[in-house]
């Protein structure tokens, strides 16, 4: 009877060992995003999956703090932020692990993905140049450095350095021109801020509209935010301005881009279902929700841009390692505090 006793209870343990080591029916996300289309997404994947998606959301630098305070207790399954440099980060500080999925990477354009396979892309944007279409002649315009000429005095419109999208932009800078000319760029911009930096890309196109400047450096998909709003204010600033994708020339670098990424954390505990999310993220049909409702480009090259977005043509892509974003991150906040860019 002992023998039997023991044997019966040797099952349980067994089976309680195996309960806890299999994976639940669910993802927890760590993400900085925070647009509807994302929720739409992840609702669609449910559906699709059964799987539910349980999402945490703060900015880039809190939840990287988060993973390192959990660590090999953490919950997270997936790093989602708005910036390649954070996700180098991420991996610097040893919080993801590489992604192995053939279709995740058959989805992804390579050039813009982890060279090393710790992240990779879900859509990426163009830091462009946006004009006012009454009082700008678009023959102008040419480059980002082109923005420091004086006669540009008084009409550049910027947000606040502390931006992560101004800080991606003067790493890019840095890392393919050099500290020295970063700096310089920096500082002589400074001189033609029509006023000091506040709100965020939306505000520097209104500003132009109202007409407290010429000029301002947004992210692309912002103008087909705006432009598809329900808000008249909103159309009215996207009709006003002009698309511009700045050093297209044969010796130029490009125009910046940068990506909204997701990593794969260290300790996943719902690893293969952070992989099928990932799958889902980067496929043909997941690919036009982003780009039709975000007007982002898509990271999938086998999907089309929103028709808003196609109109403004193609463009030369800065086709910097990603990675360098995060390289060169202090460096470029650093040349922001001593050019006086507030």
């Amino acid at each position: 009877m002992k023998r039997v006793i023991l044997f019966i209870s040797t099952i349980l343990v067994l089976s309680s060992c195996v309960e806890t080591t299999k994976e639940s029916d669910e993802i927890n996300l760590y993400s900085q995003r925070h647009y509807k289309v994302d929720e739409k997404q992840y609702e669609a994947f449910e559906k699709e999956t059964g799987i539910k998606v349980n999402v945490v959301k703060a900015n880039a630098d809190e939840l990287i703090e988060r993973l390192k305070n959990e660590g090999d207790n953490s919950p997270a399954d997936l790093f989602i932020t708005v910036d390649a440099g954070k996700l180098q980060k991420a991996k610097d500080l040893d919080l993801l692990q590489k992604i192995s999925s053939p279709i995740i990477y058959q989805n992804v354009d390579i050039d813009l993905k982890d060279v090393n396979g710790y992240w990779i892309p879900i859509t990426y944007r163009a830091r462009i140049i946006v004009y006012s279409k009454d009082r700008v002649d678009v023959g102008e315009l040419s480059t980002y450095a082109n923005l420091t000429d004086k006669k540009w005095k008084n009409k550049v419109l910027v947000r606040s350095s502390s931006n992560a999208y101004n800080q991606a932009l003067l790493s890019s800078i840095v890392a393919n021109r050099g500290e020295e000319a970063a700096t310089n760029w920096a500082s002589e911009l400074v001189k033609n801020f029509a006023r000091d930096p506040k709100g965020n890309d939306r505000d520097q196109v209104k500003a132009i509209t109202a007409g407290q400047g010429d000029l301002a450096i947004v992210n692309s998909y912002y103008i087909g935010l705006l432009l598809s709003s329900e808000n008249d204010e909103e159309i009215k600033a996207g009709n006003s301005v002009g698309v511009f994708f700045p050093n297209q020339g044969e010796e130029e670098s490009g125009s910046h881009i940068n990506v909204s990424g997701i990593g794969l954390a260290k300790n996943a505990p719902n690893k293969e279902n952070a992989i099928k999310l990932m799958e889902f993220l980067t496929s043909e049909s997941a690919q036009k929700t982003y780009t039709n409702t975000s007007y982002e480009y898509p990271a999938n090259p086998n999907v089309e841009p929103n028709e808003i977005v196609k109109k403004w043509g193609s463009f030369k892509k800065d086709i910097l390692d990603l990675n360098q974003l995060g390289v060169f991150r202090n460096k470029a906040i650093e040349i922001f505090d001593k050019s006086g860019w507030k």
